[in-house]
């Protein structure tokens, strides 16, 4: 079974799709949880509370990073293969349309900046959160407006508004959130083409739920970004209120 997963090009998709499956559902998980944010900053600081430094939340943190692992690494290894058998022509599609041709021949691209983004995302929020604790420190330190203080780990909503009251940081996770939206439109119906959904009746139905899924979670996280940008002072003033 592991030669069958490692070594055919079959097996490797699989992989591919189970992997993408699991950050999938990851990501509406995660974009759920931002939607709080919007109606409650106490209620959004309870989830970040229950998700730091438990040993289920890191274990569900290991279990995610290694998914991105295998992610990451099948989706090189079936690039190099597709770019040796095809030139530049990547992750073949057995049905065409001319709506997916970009991002279906750029998915390595997107990867790349869907990396860089979560890379970001790592360093703006889980490096001052579940890091924080992990490292028994009580608090973070930040610097909101000019001032440099300390944010207790678990409030999420403090940090959420630090780093979107700066307008570059919107625009960098907007992209971030763009190119999200692009590998998920191809991503996600290619992990059911890979199950053998392929085929001329499941595939306009596939290409719309991808692009359903891929439309809700880039509205989903891009709104909370937008509406932090424009209520950071309010937002935060609340969060540290309740601490």
């Amino acid at each position: 079974m592991s030669c069958f997963l490692t070594n055919s090009s079959v097996g490797k998709k699989l992989v591919m799709s189970i992997s993408g499956c699991f950050l999938v559902l990851f990501i509406l998980f995660h974009m759920a949880m931002n939607l709080t944010m919007l109606f409650s900053r106490e209620g959004y600081n309870a989830i970040c509370e229950f998700l730091g430094a438990n040993w289920y939340a890191l274990a569900g943190t290991a279990l995610l990073a290694a998914g991105v692992v295998v992610h990451i690494v099948f989706a090189v290894i079936l690039t190099i293969n597709n770019y040796r058998a095809r030139g530049n022509q990547r992750y073949a599609v057995t049905v065409q349309e001319k709506g997916v041709s970009w991002s279906s021949k750029n998915m390595l691209v997107l990867g790349v900046v869907v990396v860089l983004g979560l890379l970001l995302h790592l360093v703006h929020f889980w490096s001052k959160m579940q890091l924080v604790e992990i490292l028994n420190s009580q608090y973070a330190t930040v610097t909101y407006e000019g001032i440099t203080g300390q944010v207790a780990p678990h409030n999420g909503a403090a940090l959420m508004c630090i780093v979107f009251s700066k307008w570059y940081n919107v625009v960098l996770y907007l992209i971030w959130f763009a190119a999200l939206w692009f590998h998920l439109t191809h991503g996600v119906w290619s992990m059911f083409q890979s199950a053998g959904f392929a085929n001329d009746t499941w595939y306009p139905r596939l290409k719309m739920g991808a692009n359903i899924v891929a439309t809700l979670i880039f509205i989903g996280f891009a709104v909370v970004a937008i509406m932090c940008f424009l209520n950071h002072e309010t937002w935060f003033t609340e969060s540290i209120a309740a601490h």
